[in-house]
């Protein structure tokens, strides 16, 4: 009986499958002829289906979400531990940072020194320009009816451009620092050698005077050292570009193309112009 039945059974599947086909294809012919019936048969076949697929696919979304989730622990797991380094950096730069700071308190206090008070400010348009063959300077729109006095420093965003050298009641004359009569003591680099930072009306000054035995590298960075009391320490001028066995070339960070507007910065200090600018006439009779 087995025998007989096992090629009926194939037979019914065979022709189960045949039928399916040609109904199939008949259903797709009537639903491109617009069968009103046949689109009402489709509908109902899908409402009847839907909620099935729905289930069938709950599987494929819950295996998608937990891959998802896997992948974002991961992802989590990682960025966690970065962080935690970072922390602990950062925690490290923090005990330095408070150490170099009680050593400081300590140094200063020892020199009897107090610390720089922040400086007060006013930002002045520059609205002429009188450089020419021997004089490297411009005038800002703020004098002295806004609280600018002689000496104070004249800053871009990004460095040191020169320092005011006279005022009047509604404007200023800055001397910048490429003039030929611009001086100002500067440190070079990490060392911290002393120099003079002499201007020589080019768009780059020189340094003079040098620390013997100083290490001179080009890029190392040049600010000002404090000393004479003109400008406070610290403040960015440049870095050094050219070396040569006869001169030391700076590049200020000022653009000297570009100065529209100047920082006017007063700290407080007693000015000396006579310490940081030598005579301009007696520098240009020389």
């Amino acid at each position: 009986m087995s025998h007989v039945t096992t090629p009926v059974q194939a037979w019914l599947h065979g022709s189960a499958y045949a039928v399916l086909i040609v109904v199939a294809i008949a259903l797709i012919i009537l639903a491109k002829t617009g069968n009103v019936g046949v689109e009402r048969v489709r509908t109902a076949v899908v409402d009847g289906v839907s909620p099935l697929m729905e289930i069938a696919n709950r599987p494929v979304v819950m295996i998608s979400d937990t891959i998802e989730t896997a992948q974002n622990y991961v992802a989590l797991k990682s960025e966690n531990e970065e962080l935690r380094r970072q922390n602990e950096n950062l925690r490290r730069w923090q005990i330095a940072a408070a150490k170099l700071q009680g050593e400081n308190a300590s140094l200063r206090g020892m020199l009897n020194l107090e610390p720089t008070r922040a400086p007060n400010i006013t930002t002045a348009m520059v609205v002429a320009d009188q450089g020419g063959s021997f004089v490297r300077s411009v005038v800002v729109n703020s004098g002295s009816l806004d609280g600018i006095t002689k000496g104070q420093a004249a800053m871009t965003g990004l460095g040191l451009a020169g320092r005011v050298a006279e005022v009047g009641r509604h404007s200023a004359r800055v001397i910048l620092l490429t003039d030929l009569s611009s001086r100002i003591p500067v440190f070079v680099g990490s060392s911290r050698s002393r120099a003079i930072l002499a201007g020589d009306n080019s768009p780059s000054p020189s340094l003079l005077y040098l620390d013997e035995g100083a290490d001179v590298k080009v890029g190392d960075a040049i600010y000002t050292s404090g000393q004479g009391g003109g400008f406070v320490s610290g403040l960015p001028i440049g870095v050094v570009h050219s070396l040569t066995d006869v001169s030391i070339k700076v590049r200020p960070y000022a653009d000297w193309g570009h100065l529209e507007f100047l920082r006017l910065e007063d700290y407080g200090l007693k000015q000396n112009l006579d310490i940081l600018y030598s005579d301009s006439g007696a520098e240009r009779q020389k």
